[in-house]
């Protein structure tokens, strides 16, 4: 073989090998930088959704971005911001705002709506503080559906096992006791203590059979969370609110 003829055959085996390299180094990139493009489709989808009005489908189509772990767009959290804004949920709001505003700073495109946005949600975030009928994140607190709101709840009570009598002590249910006079002899004499019935009215729950603890669903609070936006405003009672729509109807 002729000099020529090696430099070529050596040629093709180093362009063989760059070729290699250069699909090794694709295949990386490919892996570390994965492809948005299932998340553009959905975020392209709730963005549709939003220029129609329609919030609530604007948040399923986020909601699948995030549930299954797929890239997330950068400028994605200030339009889940501004639909959670739009559906009232103003904490998440707040919460998905910051985050764009940490991750993205003046350089993101949505940068002036997003802190008009933030203004935005001032009074409605400071509404929620003030706010007794809600929790921090503004949703109405509903009476617990166990003990109705009492806090309480009358159960068997634990100490009698709801017999509403307990053994006495001093004479351990015999209703006697026993002493030994001065000869050593023992003597039996009736307990003072439960007048010789070898049992007493229970302590705890006074012979009712029932005591009165705390509710175990509410943990004594009387309330429970739920998913309904707080308007931060008292409910009419229901027997009122009866008699009001009667007058209504007249």
């Amino acid at each position: 073989m002729n000099s020529i003829t090696q430099y070529l055959a050596f040629s093709k085996i180093i362009s063989l090998f760059g070729i290699l390299f250069l699909l090794h180094v694709n295949i990386s990139n490919a892996q570390v930088q994965p492809s948005l493009g299932g998340s553009s489709r959905l975020m392209t989808n709730a963005l549709a959704e939003m220029e129609r009005g329609s919030y609530q489908k604007a948040n399923e189509y986020f909601r699948q971005i995030i549930d299954t772990n797929l890239p997330i767009p950068p400028e994605m959290p200030y339009y889940f911001a501004e639909i959670l804004y739009q559906l009232k949920q103003y904490d998440n709001s707040a919460n998905f705002l910051n985050k764009y505003l940490e991750l993205n700073g003046f350089k993101g495109d949505n940068y002036e709506r997003a802190k008009a946005l933030e203004g935005m949600l001032e009074k409605p975030l400071n509404d929620i503080k003030a706010c007794e009928l809600c929790d921090r994140r503004g949703y109405r607190f509903q009476a617990c559906f166990t003990c109705d709101g009492a806090k309480e709840l009358e159960q068997d009570c634990s100490y009698c096992k709801a017999k509403g009598i307990v053994g006495c002590s001093k004479c351990v249910g015999s209703g006697l006791i026993t002493k030994r006079n001065v000869f050593n002899i023992v003597e039996y004499f009736e307990c003072e203590k439960c007048a010789g019935q070898g049992r007493l009215t229970c302590p705890t729950c006074e012979g009712s059979k029932l005591e009165t603890s705390a509710c175990r669903t509410c943990q004594g609070v009387g309330r429970l969370q739920s998913d309904q936006i707080c308007n931060h405003q008292a409910e009419e009672p229901r027997h009122l609110s009866a008699v009001f729509n009667r007058m209504k109807n007249h």
